[in-house]
């Protein structure tokens, strides 16, 4: 069965990498497993960053790859698709072209990570807003990733057979096990943070992270920052008034290095603020690694508070501060969240799991 795979977004062929590529690389992935033949139908990136203005230009730009793309089923020049899928819908960044396909050539619409939330009816992107609700209200099956945005589905649909669960997931092939947690040593605990450097919520969280490693400075650890980006000078002074000796900077790593810095870690700390719910989170939990953060957008998901790691309110540095100096004081509690996190995202959290749950769901349709 031939899927059309569409990410206005971000598609998965894009140049600059991001949770949202690696997602949409991660669904073909979890496809293919799945037993289907996901194609990619369009790289055209329907994104709206300032609100309604930009889409005039982008509704022209997707009438002409609705066109391409019907001009080349019929002619065989592209395999007509058994099922049209799209990743990540929302109202800065609506699907203009699967809606049209899917209904031109009598396929199911299916969506994955779509969001819809009433308050974006009216404001800057109230426009994109109503195409995106359009086209969630006709998809056959939503898939969500969060409790929170199956809340937002299944108040727009109105029926909870439109919606499917598919929790967050991983691809750990590349990531290794861990088969020993230290729960004796009187080496410093080794933290690790992993994230783009934007001038945006990115920023806020590494500003947070400083100000809570602050009032930590009598106990013994260290950190490990892998990350870089436009914001990266400012990122840089929000540690400034931290011992030099404890920081390593590593700037952005492909995920081969990433690896191996992941293995020699004990405790993934990232505030989170805006996060959906956050891909390194998984990757640090399937090396082993326990987890503080926030409990904040759709972070509660992917992080299992009190049995994988901490989770602390939103916006509290102080709370944020304790949950790194309850873990780095206890090793054994350390140590028996890596476990249980490693265990759950290897177990719970695999691409085998999240292709079971695709092709269960997709039968159904085709």
């Amino acid at each position: 069965m031939t899927i059309a795979f569409y990410a206005p977004l971000k598609s998965p062929d894009h140049p600059v990498p991001s949770g949202d590529r690696q997602m949409a690389r991660l669904l073909m992935a979890a496809l293919r497993q799945a037993g289907y033949d996901p194609q990619s139908a369009s790289s055209l990136r329907g994104y709206l960053p300032k609100g309604d203005g930009g889409l005039e230009a982008l509704q022209a730009a997707a009438q002409e790859e609705v066109q391409r793309l019907l001009d080349a089923y019929a002619s065989n020049a592209a395999k007509s698709p058994d099922l049209w899928f799209t990743y990540h819908p929302y109202y800065k960044s609506p699907d203009l072209i699967g809606p049209q396909i899917a209904g031109a050539l009598g396929v199911p619409y299916v969506t994955a990570e779509a969001s819809h939330a009433n308050k974006r009816a009216q404001g800057p992107w109230a426009r994109a807003h109503r195409h995106n609700q359009e086209a969630l209200e006709r998809a056959d099956l939503n898939f969500y990733f969060t409790p929170r945005d199956r809340e937002g589905l299944v108040n727009l649909t109105g029926r909870d057979s439109k919606v499917c669960p598919l929790p967050p997931f991983l691809d750990v092939q590349h990531i290794p096990a861990r088969a020993v947690w230290e729960t004796c040593s009187d080496d410093p605990i080794r933290l690790l943070t992993v994230a783009m450097m934007r001038h945006d919520v990115k920023l806020e969280s590494y500003r947070m992270l400083a100000d809570a490693l602050r009032g930590l400075e009598h106990l013994s650890w260290s950190l490990d920052i892998v990350g870089d980006g436009e914001a990266r000078a400012d990122v840089e002074q929000a540690f400034a008034a931290l011992p030099a000796d404890r920081l390593t900077w590593h700037g952005r790593l492909a995920p081969e290095d990433l690896a191996p810095l992941y293995a020699g870690c004990e405790l993934y700390v990232w505030p989170g603020f805006g996060e959906a719910y956050g891909m390194a989170f998984l990757e640090a939990q399937a090396a082993g690694l326990a987890v503080v953060a926030q409990d904040t957008g759709g972070i509660a998901s992917v992080v299992r508070h009190g049995e994988t790691g901490l989770l602390t309110p939103l916006g509290d540095v102080e709370g944020f501060r304790q949950g790194i100096s309850e873990l780095t004081e206890d090793r054994a509690r350390l140590a028996g969240f890596g476990q249980a996190a490693q265990s759950f995202v290897r177990s719970e959290r695999s691409i085998e799991t999240a292709s079971m749950r695709l092709k269960d769901a997709l039968d159904r349709l085709l």
